[in-house]
């Protein structure tokens, strides 16, 4: 099995599986870029601020452009058998039409499955449907068995604590409360999620329309934890004294794979240290220049 991921989200999937080595291809953001042929690049200019990002994104949107480029002869001389893409977000990554269009043009007929998670639920389900698609059934029920156990665990421990009031914003400039899954997230790690709607979109907000929090967790889309707590001070700025969480948004709350389980449990611990143990450092961390207490 030849498989072109074109989602991050699908090539950790696909590791979790334990089938990095069908991997053929993956997009720059992937974590086996260095490794693998990127078939996928951005079409966002670099070293914007995320109020010019937010703009970029608006007038491209607006005029019916592309967000991402698609290398189509560098996909059809990989011959995948087996094409991950997506249809949750075209900022996020490519959509599945761009995708079928382009095999179409290329003349592949490789299978072509796309992702479209709201809840955690149908990302476990996606990790089963990508392992089936795969020809590995059995690894897909047990990675799915095993990331379900890790969430059940952490709702466990925290569901008789008093849940914080918790808004998370998955922008900063302007702010975007966070929907989909993370809403979830928030409420499976002990808390009461603010402003987003679990299973729905993101929706942007005024600074002066969002709710009173207990704690704020800055998530950008597509940073890293290094981004997040650089972008906490204008956080910090429009809510003085609230506790701030940064976290790695990137790899552990916007990607619809393995990794939302790994930030659950690292959220689960900044909401409640005495409950849920420590994650690994590099995922997130608590602001005390912005008023949070440990």
């Amino acid at each position: 099995m030849r498989i072109a991921s074109l989602l991050p989200a699908a090539t950790e999937i696909v590791r979790a599986l334990g089938l990095t080595d069908d991997l053929v291809a993956v997009t720059f953001e992937c974590s086996l870029r260095d490794r693998l042929p990127v078939v996928v690049d951005t079409a966002i200019p670099p070293d914007l601020a995320p109020a010019e990002i937010d703009a970029w994104v608006r007038e491209r949107a607006a005029a019916g452009l592309a967000m991402y480029e698609l290398d189509r002869a560098a996909l059809a001389a990989l011959e995948p058998d087996l094409i991950l893409t997506q249809d949750l977000c075209r900022v996020c990554a490519l959509p599945a039409g761009t995708v079928e269009d382009a095999c179409r043009a290329i003349g592949t007929d490789a299978a072509v499955v796309s992702l479209d998670p709201r809840y955690l639920s149908d990302v476990f389900f996606d990790i089963e449907t990508v392992a089936n698609a795969a020809g590995a059934p059995a690894a897909g029920r047990e990675v799915a068995w095993s990331l379900r156990r890790r969430v059940d665990v952490v709702a466990r421990a925290v569901e008789s604590r008093p849940p914080p009031r918790v808004l998370v914003l998955e922008w900063t400039d302007p702010p975007y409360l966070a929907g989909h899954w993370v809403p979830e997230m928030i409420r499976r790690a002990g808390g009461n999620p603010l402003g987003g709607v679990e299973g729905g979109h993101s929706t942007a907000a005024a600074w002066e329309d969002l709710p009173a929090a207990d704690v704020v967790v800055v998530a950008p889309c597509g940073f890293g934890l290094e981004d997040a707590v650089r972008q906490s001070a204008l956080v910090a700025e429009r809510r003085p004294g609230v506790p701030l969480i940064a976290i790695d948004s990137a790899s552990y709350v916007v990607q619809g794979g393995p990794g939302l389980v790994d930030g659950l449990e690292a959220l689960g611990w900044a909401l409640h240290p005495d409950a849920v143990p420590a994650p690994p450092p590099g995922r997130i961390e608590l602001i005390r220049g912005a008023g949070v207490t440990a």
